[in-house]
Order: C-alpha cells, then sequence, then structure tokens
C-alpha cells in the first residue's frame, strides 16, 4: 500500500486527554488517517520527518469571529499558523441568514466592528445558501451554529421586547432551519442588539428546540444587564429548565466565578466554558453604553446619541467603564488612532475619556473596536489565568478577530501562547491535557464525531510542532506577529503549513453535525 503522506517517528499526542504520547508513524490517504504504527516498510511520495516534534490533532476553535476573513485578506492563513484547523461560525449569536437584504445590512452595519472591512453580499436566504459560500474556498473546516441575533432578528425586528408566541414560533422554525443544516448548537450573544432583548422564557424555548436535535447552547452571558454572577446563574437555569448541556463563552476562574463552579461540581450540571487568556478582551465601545441606549438599528442608536440628555446619562457610565483610558484603538471607519491608547487620543484632542469615547462612537458611525483591559491589578490577573488554564471545565478558544488594522494578539496567539507560556514555561498543565483542552475536549463537546483526536479512520486534521520552541510573538502593541514553532498543518489531508509557510491551499469544508 502506499500513503499519500506520512509522518515519521513524531510524538503522537492523540487528543483524548488520556493516552500517554508516544512515537509512531501517521498515514494518510485521501483525507482520512489510514494507519498509526512503524509505517517504515510502507512506501510514500510525500514523507515528513517528525522527528522530536509533536503530532496532535487540529486545534478546534469554538468561539471566533473568522468565517469571513477565512475567504481571503490579510489573515486567510492566520488562525491555521497556529494549528487551528476547525472554527466553529456565528460567535455571539452572529449571523446574516435568512435576514432580508436591509436587514442583513443593518446587522452587517452592527457586527463590522468584528469584522472589518470586507465585502459581502449579504443576500443569503437560507442557512445553506450561507454555507455554500464557503465550499472550495476556505483554508480551514467551518463548523456552523445556530446565530440567535439572525433568529431573533428574522422574527422581530430589533424591537427590545419579549417576543410573542406567534415570534417565538417563527424563531424556533429558523433554528431548526439552521440544525437541519448541521448547526451544532445554539450560539447567543447576550450583551448583543438583538440577543440582549431575550428573556428567559424565549431562552429556554430555543434551548429545549436545539436539545431536541442533541445540540447544545452557548452564550456570551448577560454581563451588562444583570451582572456576571446572575448571567452564570441564569445560564444554570436555562440548562436544568431545558434539560441542555451548556457553554460559556470567554470566561475566567476568579473569586466571583469560582464560587458558582463549585455550585456547578456539587450539583452535577453539565456546563463547560472557553478561555483565551490574556488579561484583555476586545469590542465596540458603543458595548460599554448603557443598555438602553444601545437598543435599535445602528441608525437609530446613533441618532438617539444625538440627543443631549442621552449625552448627559451616559458620560459618567462611560467614565467608570473607561477607567485609566488604557483601551488600544484596533480599527474604526476612518482608520485614526490604530495602535494608539485611548487616553492619548483623548489628550490629543484635548477631551476627557468619557467625551473622546461617546464622540468617537459618533464619529464612527458606531465602527470601531478597541482591546479592553481588565481592571484588575496584573499580579491578581496572572493568578486568575494560571488557575484558569488547568480549570477541567475550561477548553481554549480565540475569540479571535480579523482583517482589522491592529488586532488583539489572542487572533495570533492564543492556542500557541497556550502551550508556550502555561505548558512549557509555567508547567501548569501537562501536554497532553494542553492538546485536549484544544482539539478532543471541544470537538466531543460541540458533537464533531470525526475531529479532535488521532485515531484510525478519523479526519487527516493534523498539526506538528517543536514543544521546545513553539510560542507566539503577538504583542499587545505589535500584534500581527505570526508564532514561531508550528511547521505542519494538515486540513483533510492537504498541507496548508509547510516548514511554516503557508501553501496557499484551500482543502476546508463546511462540517455539518450528524453527516
Amino acid at each position: 500500500m502506499e500513503f499519500d503522506t506520512i509522518i515519521t517517528n513524531g510524538t503522537i499526542v492523540d487528543g483524548t486527554g488520556k493516552q500517554e504520547p508516544y512515537v509512531a508513524d501517521i498515514g494518510i490517504q485521501n483525507d482520512k488517517i489510514i494507519d498509526i504504527g512503524d509505517l517504515s516498510h510502507v512506501d510514500s511520495s510525500h514523507s515528513i520527518s517528525a522527528d522530536g516534534q509533536v503530532v496532535c490533532p487540529g486545534f478546534v476553535d469554538v468561539h471566533v469571529h473568522s468565517e469571513i476573513s477565512l475567504l481571503g485578506g490579510r489573515d486567510q492563513y492566520a488562525p491555521l499558523m497556529q494549528g487551528i484547523t476547525t472554527h466553529l461560525a456565528a460567535p455571539d449569536g452572529f449571523g446574516w441568514a435568512p435576514l432580508s437584504p436591509q436587514r442583513a445590512q443593518e446587522f452587517w452595519h452592527y457586527t463590522q466592528f468584528a469584522y472589518g472591512d470586507a465585502q459581502v453580499a449579504l443576500n443569503w436566504q437560507t442557512p445553506d445558501e450561507y454555507l455554500s459560500i464557503f465550499d472550495g474556498n476556505i483554508p480551514a473546516n467551518l463548523y456552523p451554529q445556530v446565530p440567535h441575533c439572525a433568529v431573533r432578528l428574522h422574527a422581530m425586528g430589533w424591537d427590545a421586547r419579549p417576543a410573542t408566541s406567534d415570534e417565538l414560533k417563527l424563531m424556533e422554525k429558523t433554528t431548526r432551519e439552521w440544525l437541519d443544516a448541521g448547526a451544532c448548537c445554539l450560539c447567543l450573544g447576550l450583551d448583543y442588539q438583538p440577543s440582549a432583548n431575550a428573556d428567559l422564557n424565549e431562552l429556554v424555548y430555543l434551548s429545549k428546540v436545539a436539545i431536541s436535535y442533541d445540540a447544545i447552547y452557548a452564550a456570551h452571558i448577560r454581563y451588562q444587564l444583570i451582572g456576571r454572577k446572575a448571567a452564570w446563574e441564569e445560564t444554570i437555569e436555562i440548562a436544568q429548565q431545558a434539560e441542555i448541556p451548556v457553554h460559556i463563552s470567554h470566561e475566567r476562574v476568579d473569586a466571583e466565578s469560582v464560587e458558582v463552579l463549585e455550585r456547578v461540581d456539587q450539583e452535577d450540571i453539565d456546563l463547560t466554558f472557553e478561555s483565551y487568556l490574556y488579561p484583555a478582551g476586545m469590542t465596540h465601545l458603543a458595548m460599554l453604553l448603557p443598555m438602553e441606549f444601545q437598543t435599535g438599528t445602528p441608525d437609530d442608536m446613533l441618532a438617539n446619541l444625538e440627543n443631549s440628555d442621552v449625552r448627559i446619562k451616559s458620560l459618567p457610565y462611560l467614565r467608570e467603564k473607561l477607567g485609566q483610558g488604557n483601551q488600544i484603538v484596533g480599527y474604526n471607519k476612518s482608520g485614526r488612532y490604530i495602535g494608539k491608547l485611548l487616553s492619548e487620543a483623548a489628550e490629543s484632542e484635548s477631551k476627557s475619556y468619557e467625551e473622546f469615547a461617546y464622540d468617537f462612537i459618533q464619529d464612527e458611525l458606531a465602527i470601531e473596536t478597541f482591546m479592553m483591559p481588565w481592571v484588575t491589578p496584573p499580579e491578581e490577573n496572572e493568578k486568575v489565568l494560571n488557575r484558569t488554564a488547568s480549570h477541567p471545565r475550561m477548553m481554549i478558544a480565540s475569540d479571535g478577530v480579523y482583517n482589522i488594522p491592529h488586532p488583539h494578539p489572542r487572533s495570533y496567539g492564543c492556542f500557541v501562547q497556550y502551550l508556550g507560556k502555561f505548558v512549557r514555561e509555567r508547567k501548569l498543565v501537562s501536554m497532553k491535557e494542553a492538546i485536549y483542552k484544544m482539539s478532543g475536549f471541544p470537538a466531543e463537546r460541540f458533537r464533531l464525531s470525526d475531529r479532535g483526536k488521532i485515531a484510525k479512520g478519523l479526519a487527516a486534521d493534523i498539526v506538528v510542532f517543536d514543544p521546545d520552541t513553539v510560542a507566539d510573538r503577538s504583542t499587545w502593541f505589535d500584534s500581527v506577529q505570526p508564532p514561531i514553532g508550528v511547521n505542519w498543518v494538515f486540513v483533510n489531508g492537504v498541507s496548508v503549513i509547510e516548514n511554516g509557510n503557508v501553501t496557499g491551499e484551500l482543502p476546508g469544508k463546511v462540517l455539518r453535525k450528524g453527516r
């Protein structure tokens, strides 16, 4: 027998989190792993020596704003350079199908802070129409989720109120269309419009639809409206009422969450969460306004901000949220102040931090993105990150934002940072546990049956990296920097990274649950 590719003498970390690393060869034929063992007697036209390197499953990023950038642009291969071979679509419930062109354009305006200046058609009347744009055009796999923002927008527009029974039925219909198209999860962004307006009844109702397909519930929880601890508890309530596994986006283990996690353990609640393990987030400044002034279409919101009373009420709120003004400008419509601190930009315009932020939202038509550092001291941040890195319910996900001038360093470095900093340097997590948290664990949780593990018959999504050198190079002020140490990446048996270099191949597929 002859293989397309043989990876020889690598240290295989199989993604299960159970099997100890072992040295063996891997034989790839077409898009599958065909054999594992001593393959020195087998011929191949393409043989790669992985001596001294780790060979593991491709990483699965369950929360990443990458689906549009996978179609082209500067960052098309940026996630692959750190080993990410499968991306979940619709993070925070963002999506544009099956919206009318007008509604889709409104929602693109709202979400553009996470997708940059990409040009997209915005005219997909079914989930399958939307997913078809990726076939044959992407270097990594894309796995759909149900985009709750689009589901709600399709049913009732931007209205900031509970859904009626008829609207819930229409949401159910759209949710089923996505699930029938292979979506693995009901995904929500409960601090973003219009999902923020959903009440508990709506969330439980749609979760019951999702669990009937063996899909799970995943959410950016409702921090702004009810507070972090209450938002965790609301998620637990949904898990219990709908009897559905739940997952919380971009979280950490600190004094506030650890108490809830203890309850989760005591009551055996089926809950997981993810972390990118950097002490800063990234979103738009409009998120910092009082929620009552974020509602409506982007044009409605901007018109409302012209009201002097809204400004008077918003400035103290912004002042508290902005703290030291150490937010970093990542993107905006005009291209001003990219890579600069908000405090520097405000000083250059002789404005207070809150005045600058309020005016900036207006001036940039609410198309702006900022890195948002945690408000806690650096030494406390590192303790929290260390505790988070090894928590058994935590998996790695980047929340990466691409094709903007100054992305968060997690976009280029999240997965390799975990290997370099938390595994090799700090020795907080074993290699087999780290690989599990980046591959097998997310694949299992999000019902991805043929990815996330190295085993005969599974998809040949494979990463080869040097455990002694693998590291991120992306920093807060120089973030467009590829990692080092990731030498080979295969997607469906095709090499997209060879000797650390992009090949230009586009072997990615739209993966569909149950198919």
